[in-house]
This record gives structure tokens, sequence and C-alpha cells, in this order.
């Protein structure tokens, strides 16, 4: 690493911080050093280059500034209630200034008939125009040139601000620290990159940053420091990748053997889509490297994930090696053996379960088989990542809805060993690319973007709760064609309680509704144990239960193809990945299937664009897309690569174009110099070293 610069100093070592301050400010806002205060940017500006003339006062929705005269002041009121309104007048017209607060200060800074400067939002009572505490500058006490100037915004806290460091106290702080330190801000791109993009100098981006001379300038500074952090993060990234792939050594799979083959042709029922076949292709690939894969999978619900994950399993399979099924719930784990079953035995395949529920006679037997190579495919839940869990030849391991576990719990299941096996995970939970290419970017990305072509898109409509009885009209009627209906409820930490209650209360109102008219309702939650829950699944899969009530512990993987409608209550307090996902569960038959969003009347503007976007598409990729709008990247990914994607300025939505410029250079950076030793990269590998390569942590799985 390294030496340490002036700008590595602790923050109460900067002139106007002290002890004090710099506590709060590491506290609040993440402060401790110069350079912490030097990236804090402003999160808006205000523009005091306009003037308004007071009859040109008509937008009372944003700040104006108006230069008059006072022409009177005068005070309304005793004690606490004590105003000044001072009248304020140009040669258009004339407004109120109202003072509630420092009003015996206030009293004595005002002259009548003196020019002054007015900067604040103004409203309207009547036909009377006021400003309510203002900004107020003596024309005369200003140099001409600060007339016209763009004004920077920070963001502070109440505890900063009772310390005087609101957001004109923090400006008054980075004013110092750039007077101090302009002179030892060092370039950190290539002078390639800089003509590339007429990129300013980094010294006077920061000023430009900060205190903008002008717009123009204020942009090119803001679109050299979100490249800045984009290709410093893409080269982190790739860097990681690359790493991983020398790194790590796996199996050869070079044959394409008689099992692939036998079910390819055999035992499918209908022709690949183009998508799986491109999959198909990018798996393959990887086994022929000699390097370990780690592939990410996504595809939206119904997609056809899992049969490509049957013929990567077939491929390890053809090569001699066992392969490992790994998924969230037992529920989940359990439709994976089945499917599995379906072939396994006219194949010659040994495929078996393995839960927390397993029997310890039959978990014995397991764990020996798996040690003499007798048994070809293992499927299950965390209990495959017990360290008795021993394989002789682990090949492939497939992970079904990745987010559900841990890195370390993943490494467990290849226990150190120096040839690793093959990983690809699966997420039926679609990310936008801009997103995945850089949460995921030390991951090989593959898409399933299509759907079987037998599939029934699920229309999907929007119910306020006064429709009800329409709603339960038509579940009747799906329920007389022998289809079966979900009915979801929220569940919500902050009103949990309440939530139960509407869940237990809607139960027994289906139960009343439904079973006297002959068909059975059962309900399923988190309170219930797993045998429980597994019971009313099984129930529910072998038509004992029509009609199942349950909270969104169905979201993930259960697959009931007589299942056609999907009632979703209280809609809006749902994500739009969540309700994407709860809409997954139906639509998985030739069935016409529906999903039916129930809502209150009133519904903020997020949650009625969640609701437009569910009724105008199934794509779980433009859902996403909406969805990254909505929430933004760190709610969708949660803490994946948390210390990578604190992005200050940039947004991997708005800033698509600058995303895909950032990795391709840092892509070409990485072929054409690897260990960026050429001179014209020693500034990136300098800033690279000293701010990005301890973030981190090289792993074997992502």
């Amino acid at each position: 690493m390294y030496s340490l610069s002036i700008l590595d100093t602790k923050i109460e070592f900067l002139k106007g911080v002290g002890p004090k301050r710099s506590v709060l400010l590491n506290q609040e806002l993440s402060i401790f050093s110069f350079s912490d205060l030097l990236t804090f940017f402003p999160f808006r500006y205000i523009d005091r280059t306009h003037f308004l003339k007071i009859n040109q006062i008509n937008n009372f929705d944003i700040d104006v500034q108006v230069i008059g005269i006072v022409k009177n002041i005068n005070t309304i009121g005793v004690g606490r209630k004590k105003r000044l309104i001072v009248k304020f007048a140009d040669d258009t017209g004339q407004v109120d200034l109202v003072f509630f607060k420092g009003v015996s200060w206030l009293l004595k800074s005002f002259l009548v008939n003196k020019k002054y400067l007015i900067f604040g939002r103004p409203s309207k009572y009547g036909n009377i125009i006021s400003f309510v505490h203002p900004e107020i500058d003596i024309i005369d006490s200003r140099k001409a040139t600060s007339f016209h100037s763009i004004y920077p915004v920070y963001h502070s806290t109440e505890k900063l601000t009772s310390v005087g460091l609101n957001s004109k106290g923090i400006s008054e702080l980075v004013k110092t620290l750039l007077q101090k330190c302009k002179n030892h801000i060092h370039e950190n791109l290539s002078d390639t990159i800089i003509k590339k993009y007429h990129f300013l100098n980094r010294s006077f981006s920061f000023e430009e940053i900060h205190f903008a001379s002008s717009y123009q300038k204020l942009k090119h500074a803001i679109k050299r420091f979100k490249y800045e952090e984009l290709f410093f993060l893409q080269i982190s990234l790739l860097k990681q990748k690359n790493i991983r792939q020398k790194k790590h050594k796996s199996f050869i799979f070079n044959k394409v053997g008689s099992r692939f083959n036998e079910f390819y042709f055999n035992y499918l029922q209908f022709e690949l889509t183009s998508a799986q076949k491109r999959v198909v292709t990018e798996i393959r690939n990887d086994f022929l490297t000699g390097f370990q894969m780690n592939r990410l999978l996504q595809g939206d619900v119904g997609s056809g994930k899992t049969i490509v994950a049957i013929l990567a399993i077939l491929l390890a399979n053809d090569n001699g090696f066992q392969s490992c099924l790994m998924a969230p719930t037992e529920i989940l784990a359990n439709q994976h053996f089945n499917s599995l079953k379906e072939f396994s035995d006219q194949l010659n395949l040994n495929v078996v379960l393995l839960t927390g529920r397993t029997p310890t006679n039959e978990k014995k037997i397991i764990l020996k088989d798996l040690l003499n190579e007798s048994i070809d495919i293992i499927v299950g839940t965390h209990a495959l990542i017990q360290d008795n869990v021993v394989f002789s030849r682990l090949g492939l391991v497939i992970i079904d809805e990745q987010h559900k576990f841990g890195v370390a719990q993943r490494a467990k299941l290849w226990k150190n060993k120096e040839i690793l096996p093959h990983v690809l995970v699966m997420t039926a939970t679609p990310i936008p690319r801009t997103l995945a290419m850089t949460a995921y970017g030390d991951l090989d990305l593959s898409v399933i973007d299509e759907l079987p072509p037998n599939r029934k898109k699920v229309l999907t409509t929007h119910h306020y709760f006064k429709d009800v009885k329409k709603v339960y009209s038509f579940i009747y009627q799906q329920l007389k064609q022998k289809r079966q209906v979900y009915v979801v409820y929220p569940l919500i930490e902050e009103s949990k309680v309440l939530d139960y209650k509407n869940l237990m209360d809607g139960f027994e109102n289906m139960k009343v509704i439904f079973e006297k008219k002959g068909f059975n309702v059962s309900m399923l939650h988190g309170k219930l144990s797993s045998e429980q829950k597994e019971m009313e699944m099984q129930n529910f899969l072998q038509k004992k239960s029509h009609l199942m009530v349950s909270t969104t512990v169905i979201e993930v993987g259960v697959n009931v193809s007589n299942a056609s409608t999907m009632v979703i209550q209280n809609a809006e307090k749902f994500g739009l990945s969540q309700l994407h996902q709860l809409r997954g569960r139906v639509g998985r038959s030739s069935y016409q299937s529906y999903c039916i969003l129930l809502t209150s009347n009133k519904l903020t503007n997020d949650s009625r664009k969640r609701i437009k976007a569910m009724v105008d598409t199934n794509d779980g990729f433009q859902i996403a897309e909406t969805d990254l709008g909505l929430r933004g990247p760190g709610d969708i990914l949660g803490t994946r690569q948390s210390g990578l994607i604190n992005l200050k300025l940039s947004s991997l939505v708005k800033d698509y174009d600058l995303v895909e410029l950032a990795r391709k250079d840092a892509k070409l950076l990485l072929i054409s110099d690897a260990n960026l030793e050429h001179i014209d990269n020693r500034k990136i590998f300098k800033y690279f070293v000293n701010h990005y390569q301890k973030l981190l942590k090289w792993s074997t799985v992502s």
C-alpha cells in the first residue's frame, strides 16, 4: 500500500472541526478523514443565478430570489406570539417578509429604503404574497460576482445542526478543506481515459462539484466522478472474478454421454427454448476450461431453469461425478427430488433426498453411500452442509434461490478441497441487467429471457375492497371447475399482531363462505412447525384442500399445477418483486390462470405504480426495472456486495450508459494490462490499491 497522504488526515484536525464536532461527523455521516469530507458531495444545488421581479412570481413550489428595498417594518403580537412583518418592494410590486424567530435582532438589522436580496419559497394568501424566514443579504456588502451563484446543499442531521454543522456549516468546512488540500489532490485516471472523455482534472472537478462556477462545469464534474466510482468498482469486480478463475481449479467434463443424450432425445416433452439452449452451451463451455464454474442463472418464474439444471447434472454424471442440488425449503427440495425421480430409474441414476426430517437410520445409509459413490445425485436443504456429509466425487453443486444461503454455508459442501466442484446458482428473482452485471460482476451471468411457447400469461386485475363479493364469486367459479386457489395475506413486522388477526379472520371468513359449498379451506403461515407446513402443502398438492389461505411462505418455488388463481389481499403492502413471485405460484399448467390484487382505496403514488406494473406486464425483467426505479439497488440486493456498491453519485438505473462504458473500459484495461503496470496506468493502480483493494475479500463462491 502507498504511503498516507494529507487526505488521510483525521477530520478532527481540520480547522473548524475539533474533537466534539469530529465525533458527530463520524457518527452521523461516517466522515472520518479529509478524504471522506471531500467526497461528501452535495445532494442538490440551489440556483441563485436567476432573479425575478415581484410581478413575475407565479410558482409557489420553488425557491426564488428578488432584489428590492425595505418600505416598512412592523411588529405584531407580544411574547412568544410576536412576529416581524417587513414590507419589501421593487418597481413592479410588494411582498411581505414574515419572521417568527429572532425578531428583536432582525428589528435592528433591517433599514428602511435599504436595498436587499431575498431568497426563499413564496406563498400566496388572497392577493398577498409572503416569504416566511427568507435568506437576506444586504446588496452593498456583497461582491458583484457573488450575486449569481450555485449554492451546494449537503445532508445534515439534527445533532450536527445543533453544533453549527447544518448545510451551510458543512459547506464552510469543505471550503476550508479545499483551500488547504487542492494541491494535494492527485489524478487517478489515465491520460488516455481523460482525453477520451474530455474530463476535467480531478482537483478542479472537486472545486466545481462543491462550488460550481457554472452549470456546464458542474455537469462535467459530476460526470467525471460518476464515471470514476463506476470504473473502479468494475475493476474491483473483474479482478475478483479473474483471481477466482485462475485460483480455483475444477474438473473437466468433456464427454456428452448416454444419459444426457437419452434424456435429451427421449424424455424432454418439448423443444428447449433458444434461451435454454444458449445457457446449456454456456455451462458446457465452462465445464471445458479446467477452472471452477461460478455461474448465476437468472430466469423468470416458469422459464425452465430446472430443465437446464437437470441437463448440467447429467453432463456431470456422464463424466463420472456426483451432483448436489440444494434448496432453501423442504417443500422445494421435495419438488426437485420428485422431478428427478420421474426419469432417474430409467437412466439407472441413484437419486436421494436429505433434509432435516430424514430418519437417522436412512441418513446413515445415505452418508455411507455418498462416500462409496453409489449415489449419483443428492437433493436436500441445509442438512447437506453438515460436517458429516462428505462426497467422494462431487463435481457439480446447484443452489436454488441463492440468496437464502450464505457464502460460508455453501463452501462447506466441498470442505476445503484443492479441486473444487462447479457451481450453478439459480434465482427466479429477475435482476435488471445493469444491477446484475455490477452486483454479480464477479460471477458469470446467464439469463433465460423467454418462456416456453405453451405457457399462457397469467391475467392480472386490480380490485378495491368494495368489489370483494365479485372476487369471491370468481373464486367460486374456479373451484367449481376443480381448480385450486391461493388467498395470500401480508405479514409485516411493524403490524404483525394486526396482520395475524387479519389472516385468521380471513381464514374463518373463507371457511364460512366456501366450506358450506363443499370445498375444503386450509391455512399456511410461519408459526406452524415444519411438519405442519409440509402436511398442509401435501394436502393442497393432493387436492384434499381446495383453497389455501396463506402468508408469503408460499412465495418461493411451490409448484401446484392445478392452482389457477392467486388472490393477494392488501396488495399495496407488498413489494413489487414479491407480488411478481406470488403471481408465479399460478400459471404452471395449460389452464388459464389469474392474479387478483385487492387493495384499499387509499394508495400512495408508489403503490399505484407497483399495482400498474403488475397489471401491465408479466415480464419479470420489466418488473425488475420498475422495482429498481422505485426502490434503488440497495433494497433489491440486500446486503450483497454492500461494501462495494456504496455509490455516492451514480445510479445503476439513471446512469445505465455510464455503467456500460465503465465496465467496457475496465474490461479492456485489464485485458491489455492485467496488473496495471503500464506507465499510463500507474495512477489507476495507486488509487485502486489505496481505496478499493482493501475492500475485497476474494471468495470462492459469490
